[in-house]
């Protein structure tokens, strides 16, 4: 049995000014910056073929990376192609379509495919005829299962989604929907290049309702260019009344115009000072949680009956590449330019550039370019992060168990950083429990930077946002 789960939370200013410092995100452990270019297809066909033999029915979880977007939304950090010429989309749907059947063939047919995700880009650039090309491949190549057991989804842009798409993208068998607003005020619109009004966004909603949809997502970003306090309570009032989403993930805007050339076009001047984010993000928080949403963890909210939250309180939330899912069970493979998949003890993850992509496809092979076979190591600190950012706290008899060790001599060196936040009031320790303090959730990203070896001990290659 595990502990009960606290979902109590506490914004404490005094805690996020000590500790707001750049931290991974932790969708991996180790993080993809360390993934290594001799972890090639071959390495990945052996990380199948074990998986497949210490588990035959292991379900799995597939990803779909679909790079194109119309046009540039100018905070945009993903990896993406903008282009208005749907030529290109539709050849790059030939090759992954050729990539499904490839992967395809590595998977005994028994293992079922109980999650699928549509990410981007933007997914829906492709239309509903090239999606349910997509649809065909996949179920013609993989084992979906039945409505009521598989968690099939897809983000959405309502910008490329005409009347009728969301139910037709139902029909064909997506039951899940995750829509991008980011703001609802034109003004801060306009200063990103996403104009996108509440009508439109709602009308997208309703249709999913309509359709059946057993789950929407909203996602929204803090930290643009003019938002107020005053102004996002106005963005998050009429999503929590006229859009009531299921779930919601408040995202903070990180401004890395070295890294991201979009991000160029944001003037810096027209930022929100340090102080009116941390005031919107305590404002947003604050408003959901009055509204009824639980904080699950990270950006995310969602509602007390939603599958995420109902995870997290029984001990069996699970994080991945995805964000936060409650299908810790898979192996997860993804598709398609940039994607990167998790099998067994392995990451793998395909090229990005999509010609060097289109190259390995033509070729007969697998797009993979680079990866990671875990040591135990990585394994037991992937464990103690994965358990403290899904349920905020560890229990350091159970991971002894598991992992045949006595953790605090294992974890001597973390002792001081443990005992420090004990200090401080992030955590609290007795003995067996290191529980996160309701203020210290919100500062988790911080917490499992103490357990991170590559942290400690090896060159970053990547500055990574503000943990807040």
């Amino acid at each position: 049995m595990h502990a009960p789960i606290s979902q109590v939370w506490q914004f404490d200013l005094e805690l996020i000014n000590r500790y707001n410092k750049s931290g991974p995100r932790y969708t991996s452990y180790p993080t993809a910056p360390h993934f290594r270019e001799d972890f090639g297809p071959d390495a990945f066909r052996q990380a199948v073929a074990r998986s497949q033999q210490k588990d035959p029915g292991k379900p799995l979880s597939l990803y779909f990376h679909i790079p194109f977007c119309d046009t540039v939304c100018y905070y945009c950090a993903c990896n993406k192609v903008i282009t208005p010429d749907r030529a290109r989309g539709a050849r790059y749907l030939e090759y992954l379509l050729q990539e499904v059947a490839r992967m395809g063939a590595l998977f005994d047919r028994k293992r079922e495919v109980v999650q699928l995700h549509l990410g981007g880009g933007t997914p829906t650039y492709l239309d509903n005829g090239q999606l349910q090309r997509l649809w065909d491949a996949v179920n013609a190549h993989f084992t979906l299962v039945e409505d009521a057991r598989g968690e099939y989804s897809f983000e959405a842009d309502p910008r490329e989604l005409p009347v009728g798409a969301v139910a037709g993208l139902r029909k064909m068998g997506m039951n899940r929907i995750s829509i991008g607003v980011q703001d609802l005020d034109p003004v801060v619109q306009k200063a990103v290049n996403r104009i996108q009004p509440l009508d439109l966004t709602k009308r997208v909603v309703d249709e999913a309702r309509d359709s059946g949809y057993a789950s929407v997502n909203v996602d929204l970003i803090y930290g643009l260019p003019f938002q107020s306090e005053a102004g996002f309570r106005e963005t998050l009032r009429a999503t929590i009344e006229d859009l009531d989403p299921d779930r919601l993930a408040v995202f903070n805007y990180a401004h890395l115009p070295q890294y991201f050339k979009p991000q160029r076009r944001i003037n810096e001047a027209d930022l929100p000072s340090p102080d009116t984010k941390l005031k919107i993000l305590e404002m947003a928080a604050q408003m959901l949680v009055e509204a009824g949403y639980v904080y699950i963890g990270m950006d995310h909210f969602a509602k007390p009956d939603d599958e995420l939250a109902v995870a997290q309180r029984q001990g069996v939330l699970h994080r991945n590449f995805q964000g936060y899912t409650t299908h810790a069970e898979c192996d997860l493979v993804s598709m398609g330019s940039t994607s990167i998949s998790q099998i067994g003890n392995t990451f793998a993850q395909n090229i990005k550039e999509l010609e060097p992509y289109y190259e390995r496809i033509e070729r007969g092979e697998l797009a993979i370019f680079k990866g990671l076979e875990l040591t135990e190591d990585d394994m037991l600190r992937q464990d103690v992060i994965m358990r403290m950012i899904c349920d905020f706290q560890l229990d350091r008899e159970q991971i002894s168990k598991k992992h045949h060790i006595d953790f605090d001599q294992y974890f001597s060196v973390e002792q001081e950083d443990i005992k420090r936040m004990v200090e401080e009031g992030l955590i609290e320790d007795d003995g067996r429990l290191i529980r996160c303090t309701p203020g210290g959730r919100l500062l988790i990203r911080n917490i499992c930077m103490t357990f991170d070896w590559y942290l400690r001990n090896a060159e970053q290659k990547k500055t990574f946002s503000r943990t807040i």
